[in-house]
């Protein structure tokens, strides 16, 4: 018997497919800075049909930890995907990493890491219930759970998305 449905990379018509079948009580969908997709249809979509979302990569994939740089990105193995992805590799890089230094600027204003930052931005989203984030250690894993307690001011929020 199944008493939830958490959903996966589903998009709205999908979902609207599966609440046919039963309700839906999360979502799982990528979000962060530099995936923001599913502003425009799916998190409205949830937050009206009261659709718990619990976003995965809010740092995508480590870039906005703070802890990237051109020249650790340079000495990943070429084995490494994100050696291709287009985020990652010019000339978007540059881009990106200018947001990261936006990220360690509002950190540092708060005492907190560019990773917390990113990872407050997802979580101001009212219809966003929490975010899955990856660690490699327990500071880190530290680091990351003070992340739900870091409110951004409209000026800040605005500051990461221009």
């Amino acid at each position: 018997k199944i008493r939830w449905l958490g959903l996966s990379n589903f998009d709205v018509e999908q979902m609207q497919r599966a609440q046919a079948i039963a309700p839906i009580t999360s979502l799982q969908p990528p979000y962060s800075l530099l995936r923001r997709g599913i502003e425009t249809e799916i998190l409205p979509y949830c937050l009206q049909e009261k659709i718990g979302m619990i976003v995965y990569s809010p740092m995508y994939c480590g870039l906005l930890s703070g802890a990237m740089t051109r020249e650790r990105i340079q000495g990943l193995p070429d084995s490494d995907w994100r050696k291709q992805d287009v985020d990652f590799t010019e000339p978007k890089l540059s881009k990106n990493l200018l947001l990261i230094e936006r990220l360690k600027e509002i950190g540092a204003k708060h005492q907190r890491s560019a990773g917390e930052t990113a990872i407050a931005w997802t979580l101001r989203h009212p219809a966003v219930t929490g975010a899955i984030v990856g660690v490699r250690s327990g500071k880190q894993a530290e680091q990351i759970m003070r992340a739900d307690g870091f409110q951004l001011s409209q000026e800040e929020i605005a500051y990461l998305e221009g």
